[in-house]
């Protein structure tokens, strides 16, 4: 038998106000935007001071900051970014941040979070 496969539409539009929010740590709320089974976008709001733990998941990720300032580790460099600049990171890749000011930022993740969906 073949693992039930989950459907998603063709087209999926997300609201801002009615986006799915949640805040998984202090200093951070997620809003869950748009997704499907291969692309899934997360706005982030990081507070001054918040610091996320060094992790990795399956998932490859582009971080695009909207405004703000963070101070990113990743592979054992340490490089600061702030509005209008991004990167990108593989999945497995051990990787964290910390929000030198307020900041927003999204994220898309490929394929889907689907731990982020709640």
């Amino acid at each position: 038998m073949s693992p039930q496969l989950k459907m998603f539409p063709d087209l999926v539009v997300v609201k801002q106000d009615a986006a799915q929010g949640s805040n998984p740590e202090p200093g951070l709320t997620r809003k869950v935007m748009a997704y499907n089974d291969k692309l899934f976008l997360a706005e982030h709001q990081m507070s001054r001071g918040w610091a996320g733990s060094v992790h990795s998941h399956p998932h490859d990720q582009i971080v695009y900051v909207v405004r703000g300032r963070l101070r990113v580790t990743c592979q054992g460099k340490t490089f600061d970014i702030q509005g209008g600049d991004s990167f990108v990171v593989r999945g497995g890749i051990e990787h964290g941040a910390a929000a030198l000011e307020d900041s927003l930022v999204v994220d898309v993740f490929t394929p889907c979070r689907e731990d982020y969906i709640v």
